[in-house]
């Protein structure tokens, strides 16, 4: 894809047992994501979706194989580059939130913010239009603790976006939600991503969430597949 923003290539990755024997988790994935694209993962417990989101991420490297983000190879790249692509371009939301417990939500979108550089004035103002897109600036100097459980994974969503990253990786954000909170907190975010245009990856166990992104892909026994 001329604008594509992640590009995976032949990618494997093995983990030791606790015997002499290796077991593969992915063999041999090729993937490709570009911007506006919202692609669905699904997979069995165990199958490796976890690990590939974390390679996609740059938070873990594979045995072989080569990943490019936006062009550049990030096999090659060095741990500094990856840190910098990591926390400038990638945005991550998981199963359970990790806000910080001691500061509000609207302090919890403006760290990432202030981490990557930015005035402390834009940043708060970044992060109120953000809470304010999920319908969320009424509770803006409430702590975690003062939210509901949707509210707080909104809230999660906002951070994520708040350094505007080319590419959201999400692994089951809302697995941790009632049904109904979970439609309610998905649209959110299919919201946000819409309005950014930016390339999203969401793994989930939910079918009825998975039908809403614009393409699937199924991890099975280490492979990749189109639905």
């Amino acid at each position: 894809m001329s604008n594509s923003i992640l590009t995976l290539k032949d990618i494997s990755k093995t983990f030791q047992t606790n015997g002499s024997g290796k077991l593969t988790i992915l063999n041999s994935i090729d993937f490709s994501i570009a911007a506006g694209d919202l692609v669905g993962l699904t997979a069995p417990s165990g199958a490796g979706k976890s690990t590939l989101l974390h390679i996609c991420g740059l938070l873990d490297t594979c045995d072989s194989g080569t990943i490019k983000f936006l062009g550049q190879d990030m096999q090659k790249a060095s741990d500094f580059t990856r840190t910098l692509v990591r926390r400038c371009e990638i945005g991550f939301v998981y199963q359970f939130h990790h806000l910080l417990p001691e500061f509000s939500a609207l302090e919890n979108v403006v760290l990432p913010q202030l981490i990557d550089g930015k005035n402390p004035k834009q940043a708060s103002k970044r992060a109120t239009e953000l809470l304010r897109l999920v319908n969320l600036e009424n509770r803006a100097d409430h702590r975690p603790s003062q939210l509901s459980g949707g509210e707080q994974q909104r809230v999660a969503f906002c951070r994520a976006l708040a350094n505007e990253p080319k590419l959201l990786l999400a692994d089951e954000p809302t697995g941790n939600l009632d049904e109904k909170t979970s439609d309610t907190v998905f649209e959110a975010l299919l919201y946000l991503i819409e309005l950014s245009g930016m390339a999203a990856l969401i793994a989930t166990h939910n079918e009825n969430l998975a039908k809403k992104m614009q393409r699937r892909v199924k991890l099975r026994s280490g492979k990749l597949f189109s639905d």
